[in-house]
């Protein structure tokens, strides 16, 4: 477990803390939480193995007809939570990601499959190539991309306690 997880925060944290816990946390877990919307503004949530390797690009394979992917389709807007559900009550910390996100093609399908595919590999999934992700086959390949990072500060007080983090 990440020693910010596992110590009692003190009243005051520095942005290069949460920075540092905001990297951990995505560097550390395997799954993201995507929030979707479709057409008419229907919330979705969906969790998701996701592969980084710059913490700001945040690949990921599902089928086109899951109900995420056709939200992504019409509203490509969406949000992310990373967070280890494993830790002690009252010791939890998430990363919050806004992006905006899409299916790849081309040459960007491409480049993402290699990322995808190393990344699982490196977790004990199998390799990934473009045809597994390309029609006819099951799935398809999504890349997010984090217009902001945040995560709630424990020496704010009040209700919106996000603030942003510089991840790089």
């Amino acid at each position: 477990m990440a020693r910010e997880a596992s110590r009692v925060r003190s009243a005051v944290v520095s942005p290069q803390d949460l920075a540092a816990d905001a990297r951990q946390i995505v560097d550390s877990n395997l799954y993201m939480t995507l929030g979707t919307a479709d057409a008419s503004g229907r919330p979705w949530v969906s969790p998701v193995y996701y592969a980084s390797v710059d913490r700001t690009n945040f690949h990921w394979v599902s089928p086109p007809d899951a109900t995420h992917s056709r939200n992504l389709a019409v509203r490509p807007e969406l949000s992310v939570v990373i967070f280890d559900s494993r830790v002690a009550i009252g010791q939890g910390q998430a990363v919050y990601i806004s992006g905006v996100a899409q299916e790849l093609d081309g040459a960007e399908l491409e480049h993402g499959i290699a990322i995808f595919s190393r990344v699982s590999q490196g977790h004990g999934g199998r390799a990934w190539g473009p045809d597994d992700v390309r029609d006819p086959a099951l799935h398809r390949l999504y890349r997010a991309t984090a217009t902001e990072h945040s995560m709630l500060d424990p020496a704010v007080e009040g209700v919106d306690r996000r603030t942003p983090v510089d991840v790089r």
